[in-house]
């Protein structure tokens, strides 16, 4: 398969949404990029909808079902931050960098979910501290390429503020414009979380998100500069996509406080979970319902009939999802159903609190995963698709793409490297290469 392009840049911008579109289409860069590129701004995303899934898909073109990251973190029981699928290894089968690398081409990743410890040449996976005996710097390192982040450190690490936005995209930013004129990679992966930790912390509407955009604007605006003054830009493809949408919420669903109250859930004295025949995972916008026993179909039936009743009292549940139509919308096949949280609504994991609470005001500044905005609804929820943009060699312009699956990008950007990716589950858009 021919390659149709030198060097493949692909920037993710998390949380862009297909209500974005408009706004960003009226911004100085991002409409001169437009202008050139094809684009579908309809593009819906996968279950559940949250970030580390959904970077996981658009690398090997497949649902969580099928690679494997079917959440953001693990199921970690009495861990107050569990751990998140940092590592490549979680990853089932191939991605589109493994098999650049294997035709010998050179990768550079700067905080792409699900990298940490993966063959990507130059790499600062996202990945941080978890531990408190742990040091941000040191398990960056491990995780990455040692001498590519050190360099990147030492010139811009002063730009950081920890982990706060818009302080790290702007480090990750300066470094991406480096990586670009001093490596000259065929792939560069880069990941920027502004937008994102604006809406989750101030709404989706909120002025700190439109802020965020004008942001995204500038820093495209300086990366086809960057391209242009070192005359790679006639060589270049720019992929631009969004992962997943938000919504608006102020009310939190803890069903494990449900499973407790029914004695599903034992906990001891201080309230840690001692064990449990059935328990719930949080995916913001929706649930897993999880097994001990996996194959115990009466558990199942009578969970199912529990909180079904409940939502009946307490209407805060869209849909609960029976396994085959978990299957069918690519989550996880190993939980015994899934729940899927009504508007304004959200999923957390405690099991001492009031299984409905609101969200009151200066919560999200004093309690860990307490948001104005979150993610990871169903993708067929109504407005809440994302986009996927492409201009530059081997795209053809001004193609507008009615509908797609994020699982189908991957499929098409291994196509602009000559690679086949052969046990995806998307398919190429070939109506946007030449």
């Amino acid at each position: 398969m021919k390659k149709l392009t030198k060097y493949l840049y692909i920037i993710s911008f998390d949380g862009l949404a297909t209500l974005d579109f408009d706004y960003i289409s009226s911004l100085p860069n991002f409409k001169e990029f437009l202008s050139q590129a094809s684009y579908c701004k309809k593009v819906y995303s996968v279950y559940p909808s949250l970030t580390y899934p959904a970077h996981a898909s658009i690398v090997t073109g497949k649902y969580p079902k099928n690679h494997g990251i079917i959440n953001n973190t693990l199921l970690q029981p009495n861990r107050e931050s569990p751990d998140w699928y940092w590592s490549r290894h979680y990853i089932k089968g191939d991605t589109i960098y493994d098999l650049a690398i294997d035709k010998g081409m050179t990768v550079a990743s700067l905080l792409w979910p699900v990298t940490a410890k993966s063959r990507i040449q130059y790499n600062m996976p996202e990945i941080f501290a978890n531990r408190f005996w742990q040091n941000q710097i040191m398990v960056s390192l491990l995780n990455g390429n040692p001498l590519f982040q050190f360099q990147l450190n030492r010139k811009f690490g002063s730009l950081r503020n920890g982990m706060k936005e818009p302080e790290l995209d702007d480090f990750i930013h300066k470094s991406f414009l480096y990586t670009i004129k001093n490596k000259k990679t065929d792939i560069t992966f880069v990941h920027y979380s502004d937008l994102d930790s604006m809406r989750h912390c101030s709404g989706f509407y909120s002025e700190e998100a439109k802020n965020a955009l004008l942001r995204h604007d500038k820093r495209l605006g300086e990366i086809i500069y960057t391209l242009k003054e070192n005359n790679m830009y006639e060589d270049s493809t720019i992929v631009i996509l969004g992962d997943h949408s938000s919504m608006d919420e102020n009310k939190i669903i803890d069903l494990n406080v449900l499973l407790k109250s029914n004695g599903y859930i034992d906990v001891d004295s201080s309230g840690k979970i001692k064990n449990y025949r059935a328990i719930a995972k949080n995916c913001d916008g929706c649930a897993y319902i999880y097994l001990k026993d996996k194959n115990d179909s009466t558990l199942t039936d009578t969970l199912y009939s529990l909180i079904d009743n409940f939502n009946k009292e307490n209407p805060c549940i869209e849909e609960i999802y029976k396994k085959d139509t978990v299957v069918k919308l690519g989550a996880d096949p190993n939980c015994a159903f899934m729940v899927e949280a009504k508007k304004g609504f959200y999923f957390l994991d405690d099991v001492e609190e009031d299984i409905i609470r609101h969200v009151e005001p200066g919560d999200i500044n004093r309690f860990r995963n307490i948001t104005k905005a979150t993610h990871g609804y169903s993708p067929y929820k109504k407005d809440y698709t994302t986009v996927f943009m492409a201009g530059g060699r081997g795209i053809k312009k001004s193609v507008v793409i009615d509908t797609m699956n994020l699982v189908d990008e991957g499929p098409t950007m291994a196509k602009l490297l000559g690679i086949e990716m052969k046990d995806a589950d998307g398919k190429i858009i070939n109506e946007i290469l030449e």
